[in-house]
C-alpha cells in the first residue's frame, strides 16, 4: 500500500485476493442465503430488476433473482456496448438463450427486448459501510446510473461477500453511491449516509 491511505487499486486488489480464497461452497452458501433472506425493498410485480453475470468469483446474484422472479419481478441482465458507453439492460430468465460479449461475459443474446431496471444488483471488487463502491475500474456502472437516474428513480443494490468491505472507499465526485449492500451476513441500508 502506499502512502498513509490505501489507494482504490490497493483496495480492490486486497479485497479481491479475500474473495478469490473463499472456497466454492462458501460462495454457493453465501448466495443461497442472500436469496433465502428477505429483500431489504418491496419488489412489485412487473418491476425490472437488472443483476449481472457473475465473472471470476464474484457473488452469484442468480439465486436471489430467481426468488426476485417467484415475487413477480422482470428479470433482466447487462449488454456492454462499447468501451466508456452506458450499459444497456435485456430481458432474461434461466432459459434465456446466452452468448458471450464483447468482453466474454454472457449475456442475453440482441433479440432479447431491452428494459430499464427499477432495480439494479450491482457487481463489485469492494465497497465501504456508506454506500461507496470499488468497481474493476472501467466505469460502466457509474455512466450507467448517471444516464438512466435522469429518466427515472433506480435503486443500486451492491452484492458481495463480507470479507470485501473496506473502512472507507476513497470516492470521487462522479462514483455513485450503493442505496443497499447485501452481503451473506447482513444488509446495510446507506441512504442516511
Amino acid at each position: 500500500m502506499t502512502g498513509l491511505s490505501p489507494t482504490k487499486r490497493d483496495l480492490r486488489a486486497a479485497a479481491l485476493a479475500r474473495r478469490d480464497a473463499l472456497t466454492t461452497q462458501q460462495r454457493f452458501a453465501a448466495a443461497d442465503a442472500v436469496a433465502a433472506r428477505a429483500f431489504p425493498l418491496e419488489v412489485a410485480s412487473g418491476q425490472a430488476v437488472a443483476g449481472y453475470s457473475p465473472i471470476r468469483s464474484e457473488f452469484d446474484p442468480r439465486p436471489l433473482m430467481e426468488a426476485l422472479a417467484r415475487r413477480g419481478a422482470r428479470l433482466a441482465l447487462p449488454v456492454i456496448v462499447a468501451r466508456d458507453q452506458p450499459l444497456l439492460f435485456r430481458i432474461w430468465s434461466p432459459s434465456t438463450a446466452m452468448v458471450r460479449g464483447q468482453m466474454g461475459i454472457f449475456e442475453p443474446a440482441a433479440d432479447a427486448p431491452v428494459v430499464v431496471p427499477d432495480i439494479m444488483l450491482v457487481p463489485l471488487a469492494a465497497f465501504d459501510r456508506t454506500g461507496h463502491r470499488i468497481g474493476y475500474g472501467a466505469g460502466h456502472y457509474d455512466r450507467t446510473f448517471e444516464q438512466l437516474r435522469r429518466m427515472k428513480t433506480i435503486v443500486a443494490v451492491g452484492l458481495a461477500f463480507s470479507v470485501q468491505q473496506v473502512a472507507a472507499v476513497p470516492a470521487l465526485p462522479h462514483d455513485v453511491r450503493l442505496d443497499y449492500i447485501v452481503t451473506e451476513h447482513q444488509t446495510i441500508d446507506t441512504r442516511g449516509h
